[in-house]
C-alpha cells in the first residue's frame, strides 16, 4: 500500500540536498554582493544592481524546482528523447539567431535577459543518456552500444563549439565518469587520460631539443610513452606476456642504439626509430588479432596507432582548431609564454586576490582587489576570488566542503536508485556538478585552462543557475518517487 510519503514526492524529498542547494545559493548571493558593490554600497535590492536581478533568477530557480517536484517523474523517462532533440534544434539554430558576445554566439535574447541552451542542454542529454542506457540488455561493454551513447553525448558538444563555446562544449566530456561507472571500459577512459598527458608533454616540450641528438624532447617522451602503455595494455588486458616481453625487448635494444649512435657517431632525430617502433607495434597486433580473432590485440593496435596520430597532430589543433585567445591561455598556463597583462591577466589577478584573503579573509564586502575591479568577471566565472578574499581560506575550505557534501550525497542517491535510468541520470548530474567545481575553481587557482565555465550556484546570471537547478531537482524528484515505483513494479 502506498502511503503519503510515497504519493507526494515534497514528503519524500532529500533534505540534505535540499539544505545544501539552499546554503550555497544564501554563500553566492553574498559573494556577488562583494563583488559587484562598492564599500559601504548596500543597495542590494533594487533591480539595475546584479544582486537585486540575481534574486529574481533565484526566485524564477525556485518556481522551477516547484513545478519539477510536483510533475510525475514517470515523464522524464517517457519525454527524455523527445526533449534532447528539441534542445539540439534549439542549439543548430542559436548561432543563427544569437548575437555576438565576446565572440561566441551562445546567448539567445529573450528582451528581459539573455539565456545561454547550452546550460539546458546538459539536463537533456543526461536524460537522453540515461533513457539510453536504461533499455533493456545495454551494456557500454559492447562497442556498438557505447558508440551510441558516445554519439548522444558528442552531437551538442559540436553543435555547442559551432557557437565558439569550446569551454561549455568540454563539460559534456564529464558523462565519461558516468560511462566509467556503468561499465564502460576501462582502457577507453585511461586513453583519455593519456590523450591529455601526450597533448601537455608534447605542446609543452615541442620546442626543446634533446641533447646529443635532433629530437623533440616532447615528441621523444611522448613516443616512449606510447610504447609502455601499449606494453602495460598488453599485460593488463590482453594477457599475452610474450608480446609484451617481445615489444620490451626491441624497443629497448632499438632505443639503446639509436642514442648510442647520435651522441658517439652521427646525431640524427631518433624519435623517427621511435615511430617506426609504435608502427611496427600497431601493424603487428592488427595481424594477430585477424590470424589469431583476438579483439583486445586489435584494440590495443588500435591505440597505439591512435596515439601517434594524435602526437602529430596535436600541434595542428593548437595552432588552427582553437580560438587565438584560447590557445595563448594554454600555452600560459604550461609556461610557455609569460602574460600578465592580457591573457594571463584574469588569472594573475585572481591568485592575488585569494593570497590577500589570508587565514580568516578581509571580511564581507572589504576585499580591495575585488572592490577595485582589478579581477575581470569577478562575479561570474571568477566569483571563487571573491569568496578566497573575502573569507579567506577557512571561507574557501568551506565552499569547497558543502560543493564535496553535495556530490558525496548524489553518489549516495544514485546508488539507492530502482531503476538504472535514474542511478544514470544520478551519475550523470553529479559528474557535471563535479567537472564545473573543479574546472572552475582550478582557473580561478591558476592550474587548469580558463574555459569560462561558471561555478554552481554561485556565479551571476540566470541559465547556469536554472540549468543546475533544472538538473538537480529533476533528479530529486526521481529519487523521491523511487519507492513508488519500486511497489508498483513501474519501468
Amino acid at each position: 500500500m502506498i502511503n503519503d510519503n510515497q504519493r507526494y514526492p515534497l514528503f519524500n524529498i532529500d533534505w540534505v540536498i535540499l539544505s545544501l542547494y539552499l546554503i550555497l545559493l544564501v554563500c553566492g548571493w553574498f559573494s556577488i554582493c562583494g563583488a559587484s558593490h562598492e564599500i559601504g554600497d548596500t543597495n542590494f535590492f533594487e533591480w539595475s544592481a546584479r544582486t537585486g536581478k540575481q534574486i529574481v533568477w533565484i526566485g524564477c530557480a525556485f518556481a522551477l524546482a516547484f513545478v519539477i517536484m510536483m510533475t510525475d517523474d514517470k515523464y522524464y523517462d517517457t519525454l527524455a528523447g523527445l526533449f534532447y532533440w528539441v534542445m539540439m534544434v534549439v542549439l543548430l539554430i542559436t548561432p543563427f539567431v544569437a548575437k555576438d558576445i565576446k565572440g561566441s554566439r551562445s546567448w539567445v535574447s529573450l528582451g528581459f535577459c539573455n539565456v545561454q541552451p547550452a546550460e539546458f542542454a546538459k539536463c537533456a542529454t543526461a536524460l537522453a543518456v540515461a533513457k539510453l542506457i536504461n533499455q533493456y540488455g545495454f551494456s557500454l561493454n559492447n562497442m556498438r552500444n557505447f558508440a551510441k551513447a558516445a554519439g548522444v553525448v558528442l552531437l551538442p558538444m559540436v553543435l555547442i563549439v559551432m557557437q565558439k563555446e569550446t569551454g561549455s562544449a568540454l563539460v559534456y566530456l564529464a558523462f565519461f565518469l558516468m560511462f566509467y561507472r556503468e561499465g564502460m571500459p576501462g582502457c577507453i577512459l585511461f586513453t583519455a587520460v593519456a590523450a591529455v598527458a601526450y597533448f601537455v608533454i608534447g605542446i609543452r616540450f615541442g620546442n626543446v631539443e634533446l641533447p646529443g641528438t635532433y629530437s623533440s624532447v616532447g615528441e621523444f617522451v611522448v613516443l616512449i610513452l606510447i610504447w609502455i602503455f601499449t606494453i602495460g595494455m598488453l599485460k593488463v588486458y590482453a594477457k599475452h606476456t610474450k608480446f609484451a616481453r617481445q615489444f620490451t625487448l626491441i624497443g629497448i635494444i632499438a632505443i639503446a642504439l639509436s642514442l648510442i649512435v647520435s651522441e658517439f657517431i652521427i646525431s640524427f632525430d631518433i624519435s623517427w626509430v621511435l615511430l617506426v617502433l609504435c608502427i611496427y607495434m600497431a601493424a603487428y597486433l592488427a595481424w594477430q588479432s585477424l590470424g589469431q580473432r583476438v579483439n583486445t590485440c586489435l584494440l590495443i593496435g588500435l591505440f597505439t596507432l591512435g596515439s601517434t596520430a594524435f602526437l602529430y597532430t596535436a600541434d595542428f589543433a593548437l595552432n588552427n582548431v582553437l580560438e587565438p585567445h584560447q590557445r595563448v591561455r594554454i600555452q600560459v598556463l604550461l609556461g610557455m609564454n609569460e602574460d600578465n597583462r592580457d591573457a594571463g591577466y584574469n588569472v594573475n589577478q585572481s591568485k592575488i586576490a585569494i593570497g590577500s584573503g589570508g587565514l580568516e579573509g578581509k571580511g564581507f564586502m572589504n576585499g580591495t582587489q575585488t572592490k577595485l575591479k582589478y579581477v575581470p568577471e569577478q562575479d561570474t566565472d571568477f566569483i571563487f576570488c571573491t569568496v578566497g578574499e573575502e573569507q579567506g581560506f577557512l571561507g574557501s575550505a568551506g565552499v569547497l566542503l558543502l560543493f564535496l557534501c553535495m556530490i558525496l550525497r548524489l553518489i549516495y542517491l544514485s546508488e539507492r536508485q530502482t531503476t538504472t535510468f535514474g542511478r544514470v541520470y544520478g551519475y550523470s548530474v553529479l559528474s557535471i556538478l563535479l567537472f564545473h567545481v573543479f574546472i572552475n575553481v582550478g582557473m580561478v587557482m591558476g592550474v587548469t585552462p580558463v574555459i569560462g565555465i561558471p561555478l554552481p550556484f554561485f556565479s551571476y546570471g540566470g541559465s547556469s543557475l536554472w540549468g543546475f537547478t533544472l538538473m538537480l531537482f529533476i533528479f530529486l524528484r526521481i529519487d523521491a518517487g523511487r519507492k513508488r515505483r519500486f511497489s508498483t513494479n513501474e519501468f
